[in-house]
């Protein structure tokens, strides 16, 4: 069973865009919003703030009684201040929990991203885990993802088998919500990331000058403004229905 979801057009949501591919910037931008969505889903009906356990023989995560199956993505390490992606293999996992590693070196060979095929660098506020693992199950099917902290850093694996409310589309609170703490946490393209996570979310918008207008049941006008040649969100306001 391959690790995209049957979904196969929303998973290929990414390249409808109109971004440059080989571009980090871009390509988290765009990966952002959806993987915020996720994780936080995740975490409210996952996680909970329960144990984890990790068994790589049997390909496994645990959260409480709860066993999904898991892909190992990458690690940190405290000592060297450094990621190593899966697909290096240097612990001799099963080819079977590399598949998600595997093949997100291969779409950076196809993008010619740098950052998806380059074994081991160090990492900065750019590289981290949580980033690369956010693009890494961005551009898959449905996976989250998980940081294990251990002694000498932390190992980062993708899990799926969580119910299909983890990757529903989210509503206009929510993705209200989400946007704002994204813009207020990330150095990010305002409109690569609202397009990308709107795209995500089947959402349909239009554009009127420099305002997107986001069609949920109730439509949500993001209008942006232009600063260094770059289109940042300025004011996001929802529309009432007329009585």
């Amino acid at each position: 069973m391959g690790f995209f979801s049957s979904d196969g057009n929303r998973n290929l949501w990414i390249e409808r865009l109109a971004v440059d591919t080989g571009n980090w910037f871009h390509v988290f931008s765009a990966c952002l919003g959806k993987m915020m969505a996720v994780q936080t889903a995740c975490s409210d009906q996952v996680v909970k703030g329960q144990d984890w356990n990790i068994d790589f023989e049997e390909g496994s995560i645990r959260f409480g009684a709860q066993k999904y199956p898991l892909q190992f993505i990458g690690s940190e390490s405290t000592e060297s201040n450094t990621w190593l992606w899966g697909w290096e293999n240097i612990n001799g996992f099963s080819e079977e929990i590399l598949r998600l590693a595997d093949h997100t070196k291969e779409v950076g060979e196809r993008w010619r991203l740098e950052a998806l095929t380059t074994a081991e660098f160090r990492l900065n506020d750019t590289f981290s885990g949580h980033n690369l693992s956010i693009v890494t199950c961005g551009i898959a099917g449905n996976y989250c993802y998980y940081r294990g902290s251990h002694d000498g850093g932390a190992i980062f694996v993708a899990f799926s088998g969580v119910s299909d409310r983890i990757f529903a589309p989210v509503d206009v609170q929510n993705f209200v919500s989400i946007t704002t703490r994204c813009i207020q946490q990330f150095h990010i393209d305002h409109k690569i990331f609202t397009e990308g996570f709107l795209t995500w979310n089947n959402t349909e918008y239009e554009w009127s000058d420099q305002t997107l207008i986001a069609h949920f049941p109730q439509d949500l006008n993001i209008t942006f403004e232009r600063v260094d040649n770059f289109l940042r969100i300025c004011s996001i306001n929802s529309i009432s229905s007329a009585s």
